[in-house]
């Protein structure tokens, strides 16, 4: 799918407790490296992808930053002309010991350059993506108005995570949201069938998003707010400030959202969140059930993803909910 160039935002930077430094061994890499070029091979092609991503070595906190407790997230800026053009915040990264250097995350727009890695963590974070990866990154790094990707100050494409939303409607046609919109209905409980088909279907006063997130299975708690703030001051901004005319704007001032988070079985028929932040969505949610994700290549284990409805308001309430969780209020 060809990519459509956008406007870009100013990157977005972290300040104060989201700066980190990665302690790791000698033998190891000490940051993820930059993932080959984008090729046509499939999406299933890699067993090496479906195994969790994760940050090598020891994460700890850099006592030379002073916290951001307090801080609000960057404000959004209005959009420049052109995707070579985005400010980006220079930083270096310096070693410390002979094993340890301080990594600085940036939380940037949507380009190109991370398409591989968004394929990467999307394929990695269930069954679900990983046929379609490539098709959904191509649809978020072309949703450049609501999307950010935590990478670093350097010239690598490095991704530690992502998230976006996918207004349901608007990218009906494309495969790879039909096949989430059936998995979810396909699975759906008879209480919830005639809701979710409202919601799925467009016909909502405001419309309906799918929330993608994949990232780096460990990284820092502050960093995984920061992502969800990020996505929606990107939303917020969106709705006032979008290109395309009132109608794009609307499409992006979302009233709902649905999240396929990918959950493991667990006792009690209970499941286990792959992500903490997906069970912090699913308590505030209007409702949530569980489905049948495909089967990983040459393996008969049962996969699962809890479907995961919200409207507005649950969404912010979980924000709420998540920066108590994480700053331990």
């Amino acid at each position: 799918m060809e990519k459509k160039n956008g406007p870009m935002r100013k990157s977005k930077e972290l300040t104060g407790n989201e700066k980190s430094q990665v302690t790791t061994d000698e033998e190891e890499k000490n940051v993820a490296e930059a993932l080959p070029p984008r090729d046509a091979t499939s999406d299933e092609s890699s067993d090496e992808e479906d195994d969790d991503l994760i940050l090598e070595g020891v994460i700890v906190r850099n006592p030379e930053v002073e916290s951001s407790d307090d801080e609000e997230p960057v404000a959004k800026k209005s959009k420049t002309e052109s995707q070579e053009t985005v400010a980006k915040k220079h930083s270096t990264r310096t070693r410390e010991p002979d094993n340890m250097i301080q990594v600085e995350f940036t939380f940037n727009d949507m380009h190109d350059k991370f398409f591989h890695g968004i394929k990467t963590l999307l394929h990695s974070s269930s069954t679900m993506y990983a046929v379609d990866s490539s098709a959904l990154s191509d649809l978020v790094i072309a949703n450049v108005s609501v999307g950010t990707v935590i990478s670093t100050d350097d010239d690598e494409a490095n991704v530690f995570g992502f998230a976006s939303v996918l207004n349901v409607s608007t990218h009906g046609s494309h495969a790879c949201i039909q096949r989430l919109k059936k998995a979810c209905l396909d699975g759906c409980p008879a209480e919830h069938q005639a809701e979710m088909e409202t919601v799925l279907s467009g016909a909502t006063k405001r419309p309906a998003g799918f929330l993608l997130q994949g990232r780096m299975i460990n990284l820092p708690l502050e960093v995984v707010e920061v992502l969800h703030q990020q996505l929606v001051l990107d939303m917020d901004w969106a709705v006032k400030n979008a290109e395309g005319g009132e109608e794009v704007r609307k499409s992006l001032d979302f009233g709902a959202f649905v999240r396929l988070a990918p959950v493991t079985p667990s006792s009690g028929g209970n499941v286990d969140y792959k992500y903490f932040d997906d069970e912090v969505f699913a308590t505030n949610a209007e409702f949530v059930y569980t489905v049948d994700a495909p089967k990983q290549m040459g393996s008969d284990e049962k996969q699962l993803c809890q479907v995961i409805v919200m409207t507005k308001t649950g969404h912010r309430a979980a924000m709420k909910d998540l920066n108590k969780l994480v700053s331990g209020t």
